[in-house]
């Protein structure tokens, strides 16, 4: 069970703080997995031509690259769960919130870009079956 619960209006007033939040860790995601997409393209075009030249020091540089961008992803996401948010997908910037509903306790769905909770689902349930508060 979770430690605490929130109201809507709760989760209303943490928007302006999780919403810088979320919208780095969404940036940063995508970098770094655009960065690791590269490197591996690179990675197997140099397997299937059977070896090849490698820029080590520009290869350093995209995984030290990739190294910082995850901290950022780590840090943002810490900050989250500091503001009693549970993070769920990345690429959409959900963020869900315990909450009691109908003597029950399911989870307040927010969406990064959305000015104001209004959405909720059932703890196994996600995103998609989010319903209207």
């Amino acid at each position: 069970m979770a430690e605490r619960y929130f109201t809507p209006d709760e989760v209303a007033a943490l928007i302006p703080a999780l919403s810088p939040v979320m919208e780095g860790v969404m940036r940063a995601h995508a970098e770094a997995s655009e960065t690791r997409e590269r490197l591996r393209v690179e990675r197997e075009r140099i397997t299937q031509a059977g070896g090849g030249v490698l820029d080590q020091a520009a290869w350093r540089a995209e995984t030290e690259r990739i190294a910082r961008l995850t901290e950022r992803v780590q840090a943002g996401l810490a900050e989250v769960v500091r503001l009693g948010g549970s993070p769920k997908d990345l690429g959409l910037g959900l963020v869900d919130f315990p909450h009691r509903r109908d003597g029950r306790v399911v989870n307040l769905c927010w969406r990064h870009g959305e000015r104001e909770v209004r959405w909720w689902h059932g703890l196994d349930e996600g995103y998609a079956a989010r319903k209207p508060l």
